[in-house]
């Protein structure tokens, strides 16, 4: 015999999507770059695998101590939350083939390329970073050959 739950489940609850793009929003907190405050989330059937924001290279001064080292109008001193959410992942033992990565923003050319050799199935991202670096023909077109599917997240 079932029990009847006493509240009925919330109208606003966020679904996974939000749910984890939310996360991601709160690991870009932890940003060392104050150029550009990004976060990811890896997860898969609903566990978060790994997590990663930018900043400096594991011991090395962050960009907001030490200053940023730009070249072609790009901080290069930082890893991207991407590639550190995946370097976590392997750091930690945790597999991310098959995994969904949540973005605060869009990837890069050079992360989505790490994404599609780590196994990630599909990127959603939050807002569109308009750069040299961002969102580029060159993304779609790998997502289009590879079947990686990006999408940037509607509410």
């Amino acid at each position: 015999m079932a029990i009847k739950p006493k509240k009925a489940i919330k109208p606003n609850r966020p679904s996974w999507d939000e749910y984890f793009l939310e996360i991601a929003k709160v690991v870009a907190q932890r940003s060392t770059c104050d150029r550009a405050n990004v976060g990811a989330v890896i997860a898969r059937n609903k566990v978060i695998l790994s997590t990663g924001y930018n900043g400096a290279p594991r011991g090395l001064p962050h960009c907001d101590d030490v200053g940023h080292e730009i070249v072609d109008g790009h901080c290069v001193r930082t890893i991207h939350a991407e590639a550190n959410a995946i370097a976590q992942a392997a750091r930690n033992g945790a597999a991310i083939e098959g995994a969904t990565i949540y973005l605060t923003i869009s990837p890069c050319y050079d992360c989505f390329k790490m994404m599609i050799n780590g196994g990630i199935k599909e990127v959603i991202y939050k807002e569109f970073y308009m750069s040299r670096y961002g969102l580029s023909k060159a993304v779609l077109d790998l997502s289009k050959k590879t079947g990686v599917k990006i999408t940037a997240y509607k509410k």
